[in-house]
Formats: structure tokens, sequence, C-alpha cells
């Protein structure tokens, strides 16, 4: 049995970055330089490592970030003045609020607050609209980078059956208008699984692509997908051992048991992470060019 065809996150990013150059060279030229105000409300410690990566990136890359922290108890009404004087401050074309924040909070006031021209994650409302009618402006970092995954391999979804376990805004429900979107490296047929679907696997063994973004260590099992499938796993989750750090980073899918039977499928950790970080430096890029006009 041939070894399935490693789909690597790094690699792709790494090509994405390289394409950003000259881009970015370009901004700089006419003296603009690509800024990202992050907003971390809280201590929610996978939320700083994240923050953490997404600096050092921008960082590496010379392009201008802040990160402004609050903490968990801040009041919502200080959480959106500050958006409102990130949305007036030139230096930043895109901002970020980091997700989860804390209860007492509304995640959806506060994503609508940010300006839809400086929304780099694609999640307010007007941002989400155009994605649906297929003239997207600000596409989410994760379903993004699964797209440039695939366009980055050549795997072509046109006449593919391919299945999204997961509903989520954030990942489920886009990556599942984009894989089925008219055109060249989407035209897919698109089923979209959730905690409603009955019997989930008679779904994944009908399919070509299967993307899995729940967050449940393992749940695509050997015996849900059919032989030569295409898999993305979406989800990165904490599972105690016995290493030194305690705990050790798995996926949605079993590996162990299903690596073999797959014809291209992404690492964990490795596959989509870094994908999510360089579609938020290519949305920032973006956000000044479109801003610059």
């Amino acid at each position: 049995m041939i070894d399935p065809l490693i789909l690597s996150g790094k690699e792709v990013s790494a090509s994405v970055y390289n394409s950003l150059d000259q881009k970015i060279k370009s901004l700089r030229k006419n003296n603009i330089t690509p800024g990202l105000a992050v907003v971390l409300v809280g201590e929610d410690s996978a939320s700083q490592v994240y923050v953490r990566s997404k600096t050092k990136t921008f960082n590496k890359l010379s392009l201008f970030t802040k990160t402004y922290r609050l903490p968990s108890g801040s009041p919502e009404k200080e959480l959106l003045e500050l958006i409102d004087g990130l949305n007036k401050n030139n230096l930043f074309h895109g901002i970020l609020v980091q997700l989860p924040l804390p209860n007492h909070i509304d995640s959806d006031k506060v994503i609508n607050r940010i300006l839809p021209s400086k929304d780099v994650d694609g999640f307010h409302p007007e941002n989400a609209g155009l994605l649906s009618i297929g003239k997207p402006r600000f596409i989410p970092c994760t379903p993004k980078g699964i797209m440039e995954i695939l366009k980055y391999y050549k795997i072509k979804l046109d006449g593919k059956h391919v299945v999204v376990v997961g509903r989520s805004n954030i990942v489920g429900r886009p990556i599942s208008i984009l894989t089925s979107l008219k055109g060249e490296n989407s035209n897919g047929t698109t089923t979209l699984c959730h905690s409603g679907t009955k019997d989930i696997g008679n779904h994944t063994k009908a399919a070509d692509v299967v993307i899995v973004a729940l967050g449940v260590p393992g749940f695509l099992k050997e015996n849900m997908i059919k032989e030569g499938a295409v898999l993305i796993d979406v989800g990165i989750n904490r599972v105690d051992d016995a290493s030194e750090k305690g705990y050790r980073l798995v996926g949605d899918i079993a590996w162990e048991e299903i690596y073999k039977k797959a014809s291209a499928i992404t690492p964990v950790p490795g596959g989509v992470g870094p994908m999510t970080i360089a579609m938020l430096v290519q949305n920032t890029v973006e956000a000044a060019e479109y801003q610059e006009k």
C-alpha cells in the first residue's frame, strides 16, 4: 500500500509568505506598512499561545502589530470603546479580537463593531454575506487556509463529494460554502454534518474529501472513510501523556488507524494550523491594499 501524500501546512505557508513579499515591498514603497491590532481579553492559555505565534510571524515579516490586553473582568463597554478607537486608527488595517471572549461579553456585538473593511477574520455579517454570494472580501483564515492547501497540492474538488463535519461560523459553515462555490479550485458537492446528523459515518464513508472541525480527539475512525479519501484535520487537541510536557497535540482524526487508508492527509500539528496564521497575514496585506486605494 502506498503511503498517503502529507499535506504540509508549513510548506504551503512558506509559499504564501514568499508570494506576499512583492506586495509588502510595493506597499512599503508608498510608506505603507500593513498593520494588525490584536485584542485579547482574559488569560485563556490557547489564545495566549496563538497570539504569540501571530506576533512572532508579523515581526519576522517586518509588519506592524500591537496586542491590546484587557483583564477578563473588563466591561463590554470598555472593549467596544477600544474597537471604536482602533477603527479610526490608520496605523491598523486589520483588527482581530481573539475568541472566545468571557461569558459576560456579547461576541456578536463585538464582531459587529469592527469595521467590515478591517475585519481580517472575516466574521462580520457583511463579510459573511459577501462570502455566501460568492463575492468575498475577507475569508475566515482557517477555511481560506484549507483551500490554499488543496490548491497547492492540486487536489481538485470539481465533481467530488466533500463532507464537512462541524458547522461553526469560524470553520465548518464557511468551508462548506467555499468548497461548493463555482470556481476552478472548488465546485464540489458539499454535505455539512453536525450534532443533529444521524450516523455521520454513512456520510463520511461516501466522501471523496472529508474536512473535520469538531475539536473531538480521534473522532474520525478508519471505518468511517473510504479507501483513497482526502482528509483535512482542523482539530488541535491536547491529550495528556507521559512526556516531559505532560501532553501531546492530536487532531480530530484517529491518525494511526486511518493514515494508510487515505490518499492525502494533513498532519497535526503542522497541517492546517500554520495556514491559519499565513491567511491572517494575507488578509492584513489585502486590507492594506484595499484601504489605501
